[in-house]
């Protein structure tokens, strides 16, 4: 959250929509006043969202499919989500038609290069002492089951290229991307070997992209 308070930079007064926004926990972060509506598919989350804020505006929908919304943001948001939705550019396009011109869309991703679900993991070159990344596949599509707590969810992997024909697909330029690594710090007979791999692989990736006057721009 701190680097998402960092890049969106909010002065207040903005307009922003957090697409599957979960429990809200991005409002509660942004201590500028500004005007916030939040959208998730999850009854429960919107339900507790609305308990713990009742200064915002809560929705529940499906934000890869048409939203009935006719206001324009400054900022539309998508935290760790897009990676668990099916139908991704329809939650781009809805991005694209609730910006203002010259409106901003961050994205924060796990990693699609070296963060895929059963695909990705951390393994050890004991001859040459280092810990690396190994990845079995990436520039496929893949819809990954995920067991958590008993029930199951899922993982829609993406390559790069994907998601950027996306975003230009539907009027987006790219202003930054960055890789953010983990700020864990290992113990143990293998610190110095784990530390170093973990600044060499972000495991996080954060996209800022704006809406263009046109396609053309």
């Amino acid at each position: 959250m701190p680097q998402v308070v960092r890049l969106m930079n909010l002065k207040g007064g903005e307009a922003v929509i957090d697409l599957a926004c979960g429990n809200g926990v991005l409002k509660r972060n942004l201590k500028k006043k500004i005007k916030y509506v939040g959208v998730d598919l999850s009854k429960n989350l919107i339900a507790e969202a609305q308990r713990i804020d009742h200064n915002s505006q809560y929705l529940v929908a499906d934000v890869s499919r048409e939203l009935k919304i006719k206001d324009k943001f400054d900022w539309v948001v998508i935290i760790l989500a897009l990676q668990n939705i099916k139908n991704f550019q329809g939650v781009i396009r809805n991005a694209s038609q609730l910006l203002k011109t010259g409106g901003k869309l961050l994205i924060v991703l796990n990693h699609p290069c070296f963060r895929i679900p059963r695909q990705s993991s951390w393994e050890i070159d004991n001859s040459n002492k280092i810990e690396y990344r190994r990845i079995n596949r990436y520039l496929s599509p893949l819809a990954i089951p995920i067991k958590i707590n008993g029930h199951f969810t899922w993982s829609f992997h993406h390559c790069l290229s994907d998601y950027f024909q996306a975003l230009k697909e539907n009027g987006f330029g790219v202003e930054t991307l960055e890789e953010w690594i983990s700020d864990k710090d290992s113990q143990g007979n293998r610190k110095k070997m784990e530390n170093q791999a973990r600044k060499e692989f972000p495991l996080f990736m954060a996209i800022v992209a704006y809406r263009r006057l046109n396609n053309s721009d």
